[in-house]
């Protein structure tokens, strides 16, 4: 028997519906933000998602290689970089509409796992007595050369005058998730990392971890902008981010906030 008329309308936009979804994912902005930002960020889009009915697009990475991407032509609208130094590059650059927002300030932390003779909470002087004792093989920081918090990571070793000593013993990771994850994997004895990833409940509970002073290296000024691709939604969500609701997840995932 043919199904009555209302009933084909439907079935038929119960079958269009899903191609309507992946319609509107494609054309949702792209957003690029450095790896510190991943589960902060995460949780913003998600609200954002809930308020406005608007879905944006997550990529992350080290933002010395974001920044490249962008320059290359990748279609980002919008670029959240744990550097300000990037975002005013793709500004002079002509990559960007301006200078952009500062959004946060980033902290580093000394991560340790279970086991691991390093004494965290005695920060970069239990690194250094377990470097003393011969008990360091693998340490994980990000890259430095294109990583921000790889080289704040490298500017506190130096500070501390463990640099040249710890070098040997050094695993890289790509971005600071990367080496947040190699910080926890077996064999290693710690890393540093952001603070923000120390926080978050993928790795929360299986390390140690204690903040190093903010004297031991270059602030880490995190800045966003609109690039010239950017369209209304990302314009909305560049607002959104500086509105009290995304502050307030931010502040919890462990950044300073600019004018506090």
């Amino acid at each position: 028997m043919p199904l009555p008329a209302v009933s084909r309308r439907l079935v038929l936009a119960a079958a269009l519906l899903p191609a309507v979804r992946a319609r509107a994912q494609e054309t949702a902005p792209l957003i690029a933000a450095a790896a510190t930002l991943r589960f902060a960020l995460v949780e913003i889009a998600g609200r954002f998602r809930a308020e406005t009915g608007h879905a944006v697009r997550l990529a992350f990475g080290s933002s010395g290689n974001l920044v490249r991407q962008i320059e290359q032509g990748s279609p980002v609208e919008l670029f959240l970089s744990a550097d300000e130094a990037f975002v005013f590059r793709l500004a002079e650059g002509g990559h960007a509409r301006d200078r952009g927002e500062l959004y946060a300030v980033g902290r580093i932390v000394l991560l340790t796992p279970p086991g691991s003779p390093v004494r965290a909470e005695a920060g970069l002087d239990g690194l250094r007595a377990a470097l003393e004792a011969g008990q360091i093989r693998r340490f994980a920081i990000a890259n430095p050369e294109h990583a921000p918090y790889g080289h704040a990571a490298e500017q506190a070793l130096r500070a501390a005058g463990l640099w040249e000593r710890i070098r040997p013993h050094l695993v890289i990771g790509e971005n600071v998730a990367q080496a947040a994850q190699f910080a926890l994997a077996g064999g290693s004895q710690g890393g540093i990392v952001a603070y923000s990833l120390a926080l978050a409940p993928a790795l929360r509970g299986r390390g140690s971890f204690e903040l190093l002073p903010e004297t031991l290296h270059e602030p880490l000024h995190q800045r966003m902008a609109l690039t010239r691709r950017a369209g209304p939604v990302a314009e909305r969500f560049y607002a959104y981010l500086q509105a009290p609701a995304a502050r307030e997840i931010m502040r919890r995932h462990g950044f300073l906030l600019p004018g506090e």
